[in-house]
């Protein structure tokens, strides 16, 4: 079994590696978006385009962001500190909402430029080479997009996967602009602030999906249900583990995640017994998954399983009641304790006092105390 500090060494060298990645796939965004912001701004200038003008401005904010992408991931790879014992992961969410930001204000200024273009057009004059400049564009806009999607999914990188997705835009919207350059051709219709005023919104559209997205990561969103499943189901594989509950998962970056669980186990195992459970289990999540969990015990009884059987046929008489677990029995102080998660939407007080209740009406010789929890993970 691999030791917890060969396991550190290794998640250290991993965060290296997908810090290079980034940087890398940044600056071959950066070179990429400039020649295009070189190319498209002077076609623009030269044909009077406002949305080729408009499109060599968004390419420039997208270098602008893979800057900033940068920068957020070579400071989020610093080491943990005395001040910082968590590291500064979540440095790349700032990044991400800086971004968001400078493509909002792109959006917007450029909806402003726009608007007035559709009742006082301007005159436009496409040539062959604008054209094809236009076409190249398209092309080599979706092929970045592709690439920098990938590798933001592969390495789990907020930033780069809204910047691939950016970069599709500009390739639809980049197309868009060269249908609209052939109509004026051909048929002398100016669509160009039409044209900017659509770019301009998509552009808006896309920064605050960006901003939800990275704002609900920083506040701390539900945690995936595929994930929490699986983590679940893989602590209930080591044979000692009757069941998994109240996951919970803080995430300290992208690549960084911890939090706890309880596991259920026979009631009459050793400290030294749990302790290399909990180990086991510790090891086995990190492996699997990347994930440093604390371990929390829950002792199962089955000496008053008949109680736990009829608590539980009470509460599959409410829908509202997700899961009851934790049940445990002090026979010294005549208390049974259980936890009940019952759905946010539900008066919980009015389902806990009639759970109360009902097995109290079963089992009047003990006092009971249900503990709130909460539905976070599933």
């Amino acid at each position: 079994m691999k030791s917890i500090g060969l396991l550190i060494k290794l998640d250290i060298i991993k965060i290296m590696s997908r810090q290079d990645k980034i940087v890398k796939t940044s600056i071959i965004g950066i070179v990429v978006n400039l020649i295009l912001v070189a190319f498209k701004a002077t076609v623009g200038i030269l044909v009077n385009s406002i949305a080729i003008t408009l499109d060599a401005v968004n390419n420039l904010t997208d270098a602008l962001s893979s800057i900033i992408t940068i920068i957020g991931a070579k400071l989020a790879g610093r080491a943990p500190d005395k001040n910082h014992p968590y590291g500064y992961g979540r440095i790349e969410y700032f990044s991400s909402v800086i971004i968001a930001a400078i493509v909002l204000w792109a959006g917007i200024t450029a909806l402003m430029e726009s608007w007035p273009k559709i009742f006082n057009p301007d005159v436009t004059s496409y040539n062959t080479v604008s054209l094809i400049i236009i076409a190249v564009a398209v092309v080599v806009k979706f092929a970045l997009g592709k690439y920098v999607k990938n590798v933001g999914e592969v390495i789990n990188s907020q930033a780069l996967v809204a910047s691939g997705s950016d970069a599709f835009f500009d390739a639809i919207l980049s197309f868009s602009t060269l249908v609209a350059a052939i109509i004026s051709i051909f048929w002398h219709i100016s669509l160009e602030g039409i044209l900017g005023v659509i770019i301009s919104i998509v552009i808006i559209k896309a920064s605050i999906d960006m901003l939800r997205e990275t704002l609900d990561s920083m506040i701390g969103a539900r945690v995936d249900s595929e994930l929490s499943r699986k983590i679940k189901e893989s602590i209930c594989e080591v044979p000692e583990v009757y069941g998994a509950y109240d996951l919970s998962l803080h995430n300290y970056g992208p690549e960084d995640m911890q939090g706890s669980v309880h596991v259920e186990i026979d009631g009459d195992l050793t400290a030294l017994e749990i302790q290399n459970l909990s180990r086991q289990i510790t090891l086995k999540i990190y492996n699997e998954f990347s994930i440093a969990l604390t371990i929390g015990i829950y002792a199962r009884n089955d000496k008053y399983s008949n109680i736990r059987s009829e608590l539980d046929s009470i509460a599959s008489q409410y829908d509202e009641i997700l899961e009851i677990h934790g049940f445990i029995v002090y026979e010294d102080q005549n208390l049974i304790t259980f936890d009940m998660i019952v759905d946010f939407d539900a008066d919980r007080q009015k389902v806990k006092d009639e759970v109360l209740e009902k097995i109290t009406s079963r089992h009047p010789e003990f006092n009971y105390m249900i503990i709130d929890d909460y539905d976070v993970s599933d």
